[in-house]
């Protein structure tokens, strides 16, 4: 449903204001929501509620009288939508005139609302009753090779759904659980765990109340985490300083609005956000914090001299870390002519950066996907850490590190057991609770799983929610290899552009939403995740569900897993079903260190937090001390600098989380209408020959012969660091081979893409 007439013009505002109201208010009248809706937003992210089913942002104990954003009451209304896809629907579409069909239109068609079979002689989808799904499944899984078939999971499931699936993984045989981690945070679990012993944040959402600085690498709170703006707002009223580093300029980084103060909403007026920004290069971050490291270590280089006091923690240093002197020395010997070039910043600038960061005694470090998306990620999240190190910032309040995440409990889910590699499971206590012995080699994350049904390898994929064909590289690979595995199955509330690529056999299995009531043998239950801040919490739906044929994410997991697996005494899979709190008790039992008295503690406000070791500074590494790490790259694409290449950074827009597009306005972005453009840097187009609202073509430039195309993009001016261009997400994944991907942890590397223009024929 783009919008016939096109809009680029710059958007002046503030982020938040009367723009997030009136986008709410378009939403809400387009998806007809009733009055169950408003209701249900009174009790979005607020002890005893429901938790929001957008990003993975931290519920306070005392919240706002509205604790929703922009962007999570979009994914309320989005799922509350009046409207739904019925059996009569998929009668009058075959799939391939829906493969004709925009992203956005798909899920705007509505809720799904029975299982679905496809069907090859007619190609349409058609629809079957639950037990001949379950069966069918179950029978088609019981022919495979159990380590060539997929169990993914999307980050939205719950905690008790997620323990479900990944126990039935390996019941079954398999160790193949990738998730939404391998696409966006897997370089914060592997960098941060190898450098301080613990693989997520450490910090709490208190911590911002007392903190000194921020520093701010690569996210986007005004999309991607609106509810961030909060406490932003309220750290530069009280004097932090707030320094962004960002190849963009993102408008919820320079200024807020905040919706619920009536005096700035009367009035117009707003927050400056960022006290200083800087607009690094894509993949230029490694360079950049070594340029504060620099700055820093040499200037306590001089205190030192003159017998001033330190500005490095050398008591920290000396008592919790190893690999200082070989760091410092790396960063006294790196010149400021290389720093420049590969961060495309000037010294004056990172030293300005420098000197709030030695001047500050709690400083917070925030980053996003900006960081963790590139070939050498990991070197960019070792860097950061060494910053860290440097003046003690790990395991004191008001400081630490503060990764955002994006779906609601994706990091919830490695905790309890989705991943693919078998040191992170408990499989010694699986096969102690339920007698099994537990598959022990290491399976497919999300690139190997892609590469393996490219190759014709795998043979099943199982969707737990998500719309993963339409989020990983190398489109146009993927979306045929995808029709030729003999079995796919999607759990999902809409339809997405996965389920248009149906293999051999293919269901649909339609499931309740979070918001929803959940009515079992047991009563109206309720689920938990994890945000964040590593913080558990309740959630309870009270929403009517769209359809009396849904069933719940548990049972149908239940359903495929007893008509595949043989009888297990010590697994009540229907029993489970029944009463949630039965598998918090078996996830309890499983990691009693994480969830001691977890049903009784679920409905803590503010949640209950889990537990990270780093935070208390301890340091389960290696070494058993937290470690500087000596980057192997000062550019983090892991390309080079070519005549012609552009570095191009995938992005979300203002209306839209992942793969779901709301709607064709980047409100922030001033693009409307459209979202087939590319943004450039003006003197880049000057040297082409470009004008704005010229069409070119945007292809791969990595050294491999496959061509990577996407058609004729409109050309937008915009404030970019010039080499670097700006493309949406889905739509560029095409561009990206499964090949380039970050070091170690495997992360699809889509913020530093090797591209070149062409212009369109």
């Amino acid at each position: 449903m783009s919008d016939d007439t096109i809009n680029t013009d710059p958007y002046t505002g503030a982020a938040g204001g009367w723009g997030s109201m009136k986008s709410l208010a378009e939403i809400g009248l387009r998806e007809k929501n009733g009055p169950e809706t408003a209701r249900e937003l009174t009790r979005q992210n607020k002890p005893g509620g429901f938790m929001c089913v957008s990003c993975a942002w931290g519920k306070p104990a005392h919240p706002h009288v509205a604790e929703f954003c922009e962007n999570g009451a979009k994914a309320t209304a989005w799922e509350l939508t009046s409207y739904r896809t019925t059996p009569e629907f998929f009668a009058r579409h075959t799939i391939a005139e829906l493969r004709g069909w925009k992203d956005f239109d798909l899920e705007q068609a509505g809720r799904l609302t029975h299982p679905m079979k496809y069907d090859g002689a007619t190609d349409k989808y058609v629809a079957v009753s639950w037990a001949e799904a379950f069966a069918d499944i179950g029978a088609h899984l019981k022919r495979y090779d159990p380590k060539k078939v997929v169990f993914y999971a999307s980050g939205r499931a719950s905690l008790e759904t997620s323990y479900m699936w990944a126990l039935m993984a390996r019941m079954y045989g398999s160790q193949n659980l990738p998730d939404s981690s391998n696409m966006c945070h897997e370089t914060t679990s592997v960098g941060l765990k190898s450098a301080i012993g613990s693989p997520v944040g450490t910090i709490h959402l208190s911590d911002y109340d007392v903190c000194d600085a921020i520093f701010y690498f690569g996210q986007n709170p005004g999309t991607n985490s609106p509810r961030f703006l909060h406490p932003l707002r309220s750290c530069a009223k009280r004097g932090v300083e707030i320094v962004v580093f960002n190849p963009l300029k993102e408008r919820g980084l320079e200024r807020f609005t905040d919706p619920q103060n009536p005096i700035e909403m009367a009035t117009g007026k707003s927050t400056p956000i960022a006290s200083q920004y800087h607009q690094v290069k894509a993949g230029g971050d490694i360079a950049a914090i070594l340029g504060i490291c620099k700055y820093v270590i040499e200037a306590d280089d001089q205190c030192q001299r003159i017998n001033a006091p330190a500005i490095l923690d050398h008591a920290f240093i000396a008592e919790h870390t190893t690999g200082f002197d070989a760091f410092a020395d790396m960063a006294r010997a790196t010149d400021w002519s290389t720093i420049e070039h590969e961060s495309g910043l000037s010294r004056q600038d990172i030293e300005a950066a420098g000197a709030v960061y030695a001047r500050s005694k709690r400083v917070i470090c925030v980053y996003g996907m900006g960081l963790t998306q590139h070939v050498h990620g990991i070197d960019n999240l070792h860097t950061l850490v060494n910053l860290m190190l440097l003046r003690g910032n790990v395991g004191k309040p008001g400081a630490g590190f503060g990764p955002v995440r994006g779906h609601s409990n994706v990091q919830g889910q490695r905790t309890v057991g989705i991943t693919e590699k078998p040191e992170l499971a408990p499989l010694d206590r699986l096969k102690e609770l339920y007698d099994f012995e537990p598959p022990r080699e290491k399976g497919w994350d999300t690139v190997d799983a892609c590469e393996h049904i490219i190759d014709g390898s795998a043979q099943a994929f199982l969707g737990l929610g998500g719309n993963l064909a339409r989020a990983v590289p190398d489109t146009a690979a993927i979306e045929p290899a995808w029709q030729r595995l003999d079995l796919t199955v999607s759990i999902a509330t809409k339809l997405n552009r996965t389920h248009l690529l149906p293999g051999r056999n293919c269901y649909l299995l339609p499931c309740l939403g979070r918001i929803e009531t959940d009515e079992q043998a047991g009563g109206a239950q309720a689920v938990t995740m994890e945000d964040s801040f590593s913080r558990i919490y309740g959630s309870r739906g009270r929403a009517t569900p769209a359809a009396e044929t849904l069933l719940s994410e548990p049972a149908i997991v239940a359903g495929i897993a007893t008509a595949t697996l043989a009888p297990n005494p010590k697994v009540d899979w229907n029993a489970w079903v029944g009463n949630y709190d039965l598998v918090r008790d078996a996830i309890e039992a499983t990691y009693p260190d994480k969830f001691d008295r977890f049903n009784d503690r679920m409905w803590t406000p503010g949640g209950f937090w889990k537990g990270v070791p780093a935070a208390h500074r301890q340091w389960l590494t290696e070494s058993g001390r937290a470690e500087f790490n000596i980057p192997t790259a000062l550019n983090a694409t892991g390309f080079a600098e070519a005549p012609g290449r552009f570095r191009l950074m995938t992005l979300r827009s203002n209306d839209q989380f992942n793969t779901t597009v709301y709607g064709y306005h980047d409100r922030f972005r001033g693009i409307k209408g459209t979202r087939d453009v590319v943004l450039m840097n003006r003197a880049d187009m000057a040297e082409m020959g470009l004008a704005p609202h010229d069409l070119v073509d945007m292809v791969g430039d990595a050294d491999e012969t496959t061509e990577r195309r996407v058609p004729k993009l409109m050309v937008v001016p915009y404030d970019i660091p010039r080499g670097c261009v700006g493309g949406y997400y889905p739509e560029c994944n095409i561009l990206i081979s499964v090949k380039h991907k970050a070091e170690q942890s495997h992360v699809p590397a889509a913020k530093s893409v090797p591209v070149r223009l062409e212009r369109a024929a």
